[in-house]
């Protein structure tokens, strides 16, 4: 399970319908419906005949009569126009605005509800003697009515279990809590039953990214009950995100049953963050040499560390001589070639006979590869057996893990003029990475590595202003990539200023090239605007205030103020910006007032020297992931008083909130609250995955 390419959806039912490669190709039909409407919007009532003409089970008239359709295979269920508008009225939400365009969500709820309405038809004929889609899997029509249900069996990979069981076992093997469990054993499923508690995967999250998780906050009693593993699952798949891992398929319920394809899959993602932690400039500038000047910098920094990884090795190839480019972790390393000329070039001192070029058996001559690696102090993710039949994820560790223990770069990093601008003050970086890892949990189709060069194209801020405000973007008028020519990175900028303008952004003295020419605090600017709209739209669309008047930062405010003093605790915020805030004192008070169990008061300090903020900060993100708020920020954030994470803390904790059964509703005349119970709804015009409760199912 990759970061790259991942097609993310929000709705629970959905992430457990669809498996990754059905969502590719649903994503892709999606597009092709999307593009061939007239106005490039697809709506509601447009479906059943965008279907039709795509060759998608959809019967022409009243009595659907399916076998004498040319667009569907002989015998294929069809719906009527009777059927279509019971599936279209099965699938409607209260609060969608379906006029304003179809949604990939919405795209998938219809297709998925009309494939039961098939499958029972089909179902049906067959019982009646009739041909049904299973007889006509010759027709592309019926291959991708039936592409959804293939993949219900879900199998693991021995070999990957095999290797993350041994990086489990290699880095946790002193952890006090858990020593006693490990080592696991490979051959068998124990790595299943023991993340049923989610102490597991939350300690694997900060060997990835130490200081993510304050251990505090892990329930590590002997026995937990129902309730402690669902906190620990729930601070691990917010955690999770926090580091870039994609989680949308998995929720605590998987967790808890120890579904194996799902967990191998975050553990997969987990250890690939830890490997590649230090393939960026920021961690290893020595990466520098591998550019010529300041347009393949900027490619550079566009890349992911995969890619870069890529680009690292075939540096180290040309040097050992080797003719052919390596693309792929795959196909293009099974002969073991490639390994063999890379671990020459970084440590022939280690190179032993026979060598592996030598030998002509393939297995024999990866053997040998891996064995020189050992030599190097290289652990082993992967078998010979892997290295030939090209499992990716396998030799992508692998080569991580060369990287990382002799990466071959000169320490004497070359002095060249495009390196001056690599460093960006710590706030910079902060909030970069905050946008960052807020887009990618989006659900966008574009998974970024770096704001300031990914959103250059104005693609990308595009896929987020229709996330967030659907329907706004105008997609005949968008250039897609990849962009060749500026001006049409213009183009695509300017319509996205368009829209700022349109939603009331503060766009003053910003043009589309700022964002072409990669402008941080022109970027960084709109990007918190439209971070804080999705927030407030959130908020709002809960509909729990009185008259559907908007929400203000300063009822957010109020409620958080309002909250604490009712749970009978006197610290207060006056603003945003209250210094006072770096104590840490009054979000663990709003915090314990919104869920009285989820703060161990034994462990909060008075928050006056500055170790005892930084305790509190850290324990504060921590218990807002554990009770299940989606956040992004740092403890820094919180000890500088970072005015914007200040807001998106408080707001996520109140949309938390909000969403029980039992809510707030706040009176913006008068400034006066009450709780109410109500049942709360959501709504596709603003986008969830940011502020949701990761484990509601």
């Amino acid at each position: 399970m990759g970061l790259d390419g991942l097609v993310v959806v929000s709705d629970p039912y959905l992430q457990r319908r669809f498996s990754q490669s059905d969502l590719r190709a649903l994503q892709a039909q999606y597009a092709a419906l999307r593009d061939a409407a007239p106005s490039g919007r697809l709506r509601l009532r447009d479906l059943p005949a965008a279907l039709s003409s795509a060759g998608v089970g959809v019967g022409a008239g009243k009595g659907g009569d399916a076998e004498k359709e040319n667009s569907a295979p002989a015998g294929a269920a069809q719906l009527t126009e009777e059927e279509w508008a019971s599936v279209l009225k099965a699938v409607a939400r209260a609060d969608e605005r379906p006029h304003q365009g179809v949604g990939f969500e919405l795209f998938l709820r219809v297709y998925a509800e009309m494939q039961l309405r098939l499958k029972g038809a089909a179902a049906g004929k067959k019982a009646g003697g009739g041909g049904g889609i299973a007889r006509s899997s010759s027709s592309s029509a019926a291959a991708f009515l039936t592409a959804a249900t293939t993949t219900l069996l879900h199998t693991i990979s021995e070999s990957e279990k095999a290797s993350y069981v041994g990086h489990i076992n290699a880095y946790l093997a002193e952890d006090p809590f858990l020593n006693t469990a490990l080592p696991i054993d490979p051959a068998t499923d124990h790595l299943f039953h023991l993340t049923k508690d989610g102490v597991l995967l939350c300690k694997l999250i900060n060997l990835a990214v130490p200081g993510t998780i304050d251990e505090r906050a892990i329930n590590t009693k002997k026995l937990l009950n129902l309730w402690e593993k669902n906190e620990n699952h729930t601070l691990c798949l917010n955690s999770a995100k926090a580091i870039g891992c994609t989680v949308v398929n998995i929720g605590t319920q998987d967790l808890a049953e120890g579904r194996p394809h799902l967990i191998l899959g975050l553990i997969s993602q987990i250890i690939k963050i830890q490997l590649l932690a230090d393939v960026n400039l920021k961690s290893t500038p020595q990466l520098v040499e591998l550019v010529e000047d300041s347009k393949e910098m900027e490619e550079l920094m566009s890349l992911s560390p995969e890619k870069i990884l890529l680009r690292w090795m075939n540096f180290q190839l040309k040097k050992g001589g080797f003719q052919r480019t390596v693309t792929n972790f795959s196909s293009d390393i099974k002969d073991s070639e490639a390994y063999a000329c890379l671990l020459n070039v970084l440590a022939p001192e280690c190179s032993a006979k026979p060598s592996p070029m030598s030998v002509k058996d393939l297995l024999h001559r990866a053997r040998l590869v891996l064995e020189h690696a050992d030599r190097m102090g290289c652990k082993r993710y992967l078998t010979p057996k892997d290295i030939v039949d090209g499992l990716p994820n396998l030799n992508l560790a692998f080569v991580a893990h060369i990287f990382q223990k002799r990466n071959g770069l000169s320490k004497q990093m070359k002095q060249v003029s495009f390196v001056d601008g690599l460093s960006d003050d710590a706030q910079v970086s902060r909030e970069e990475r905050s946008f960052r890892l807020w887009i990618n949990s989006l659900g966008i189709s574009t998974y970024i590595n770096n704001v300031f060069e990914d959103l250059r194209n104005g693609w990308v801020l595009l896929e987020v202003i229709d996330k967030i405000a659907p329907g706004s973007v105008n997609w005949k008028m968008a250039n897609r990539p990849p962009i060749k020519l500026p001006f049409r990175k213009v183009e695509n900028c300017n319509q996205v200023l368009k829209i700022g303008k349109e939603l009331k952004f503060s766009l003053v003295n910003i043009a589309g090239n700022d964002i072409v020419q990669g402008n941080k605090k022109l970027i960084l600017a709109f990007l918190w605007q439209l971070m804080r709209y999705n927030i407030l739209q959130l908020l709002k669309n809960l509909r729990f205030h009185s008259n559907g008047k908007e929400i203000t930062d300063n009822d957010i405010l109020i409620w958080a103020n309002k909250k604490v003093k009712d749970s009978g605790k006197h610290s207060r915020m006056e603003s945003f910006k209250d210094r006072s805030l770096s104590s840490g004192i009054f979000f663990l008070n709003l915090l314990g007032a919104v869920e009285p169990r989820v703060v161990n008061w034994s462990l909060v300090t008075k928050g006056e020297k500055d170790e005892e903020k930084q305790m509190n900060a850290s324990y504060i993100i921590s218990v807002a992931r554990k009770l299940g708020c989606s956040i992004f920020l740092l403890p820094e954030d919180i000890l500088e008083v970072n005015q914007k994470m200040m807001l998106t803390l408080t707001a996520s904790i109140m949309y938390w909130h909000l969403k029980k059964p039992t809510s707030f509703s706040l009176d913006t005349e008068n400034g006066s609250s009450c709780e109410t119970s109500s049942i709360s709804t959501s709504d596709d015009s603003a986008s969830e995955s940011s502020f949701d409760d990761t484990g509601a199912r």
